[in-house]
């Protein structure tokens, strides 16, 4: 992969491309303020592990059983229109859980309105990131991507840092209020985008596609396979530091919402960086570099972890495992949409996006670890795993230290 050409810097400030990353912002705002809600208000209800990695779970367990069939949707319909049914049912599953909260209702309740919420929310990605596809010409998609990552990390890293300071000041039922609203920017923005009038004449062969073709098309494209391979590592063991954080901030560093917000702000800010990075040069060896960066996120969780009792130290490592997961999650996205071919785009990223199903089960396996132990050997557990299963992914899969 090559530098950012300047003349593909401006042919990106096309309107429905800036409409497409407020939008991106407003959405993932909103969600990062609703994971910071749940997580907190989940932990000092039932102050248990396993019951973060249960809601958790809730929230992206329906990405298995959704994601191939919102790929299909994908290639078949328009794709603007989905996403304006789907932001419409986002909104109103945000406004009970916000009453399930204000009310103290029951745990159970909460779970139930949290994967109603995550199924809609499991159609959303990979409609969306298929959308791009019809906004920004396919030579431009890789730059497009590192965009609107960026925007999307910018919003990760004010969501959590804006939900722990009201968490201060208001109820959580009351703040969960608001973020439901933030859904309605959302929609407006999303309104403002032209229909693309390419797919008119595509989405019905496109949806004819078979799901044994995608596989097939998957198999006999090593390199798109080896990336799907390769996200097992860090998606089990590593990605779900992010739901056992109010556990690392409060039993590690003693630190309250507000820090917790913190440490979630922190490493957005390296995020940011590292598709800072990718925006203006993505690397030719972009394999190698995925592999590099799975296990450069695993080794950073291990060093937070082990120097988490020294503030100032533990905020640099908090950065840097942003920045390495980061680095990792872009870039195995930008490959994928570099590599496949536009008729199965949907399906192939619906399939892709179901990596995201990996966390919660690596969260259920880290809370139980925090429980039966403490908070340090299950930091330690999400380091050691995310470097161990990346070297025997690698190693059956030796063909991707090439791409």
């Amino acid at each position: 992969m090559n530098s950012f050409p300047v003349q593909q810097h401006f042919a990106l400030k096309s309107r429905p491309f800036r409409r497409f990353l407020y939008g991106s912002f407003f959405v993932r705002t909103t969600d990062w303020m609703d994971l910071t809600i749940l997580n907190w208000i989940v932990y000092e209800w039932t102050h248990s592990a396993v019951a973060l990695g249960i809601v958790n779970a809730c929230r992206l367990l329906p990405v298995f059983l959704f994601s191939v069939s919102a790929g299909v949707a994908a290639d078949k319909y328009n794709r603007r229109n989905l996403l304006l049914i789907l932001y419409s049912g986002i909104f109103l599953s945000t406004i009970s859980i916000a009453l399930i909260i204000g009310l103290q209702a029951s745990f159970y309740l909460l779970l139930f309105a949290v994967t109603i919420r995550s199924i809609f929310m499991s159609y959303e990605v990979p409609i969306r990131n298929a959308l791009l596809s019809d906004i920004v010409p396919i030579e431009m998609l890789g730059s497009a991507i590192t965009l609107q990552t960026t925007c999307i990390n910018v919003a990760r890293m004010i969501g959590p840092a804006f939900a722990g300071v009201l968490l201060g000041y208001f109820t959580a039922g009351d703040v969960m209020i608001g973020v439901s609203f933030g859904t309605l920017l959302v929609i407006l923005s999303l309104m403002t985008i032209p229909a693309p009038q390419r797919v008119k004449g595509k989405r019905e062969t496109q949806g004819k596609k078979s799901l044994s073709e995608t596989f097939h098309y998957i198999k006999g494209k090593p390199g798109i396979l080896g990336i799907m391979l390769v996200a097992v590592a860090p998606m089990i063991f590593g990605f779900p530091y992010t739901t056992m954080l109010p556990i690392l901030s409060k039993e590690l560093m003693g630190l309250g919402p507000a820090g917790f917000g913190l440490l979630l702000s922190i490493s957005s800010a390296g995020a940011i960086a590292a598709t800072g990075i990718l925006t203006f040069r993505q690397p030719r060896m972009g394999g190698r570099w995925l592999i590099l960066s799975s296990l450069s996120f695993g080794a950073t969780l291990l060093l937070f972890t082990v120097m988490s009792r020294y503030y100032f130290i533990a905020l640099g490592f908090m950065f840097l495992v942003g920045f390495a997961s980061q680095y990792y999650r872009t870039l195995s996205r930008i490959l994928i949409q570099v590599k496949v071919a536009d008729e199965f785009r949907g399906r192939v990223l619906g399939i892709a996006l179901m990596d995201r199903g990996y966390i919660p089960l690596g969260a259920i396996l880290i809370g139980f670890i925090a429980s039966s132990f403490d908070a340090y050997t299950a930091g330690l557990s999400m380091g050691i795993g995310t470097i161990l299963f990346t070297i025997v992914v690698v190693r059956s899969n030796r063909s991707l230290w090439k791409e």
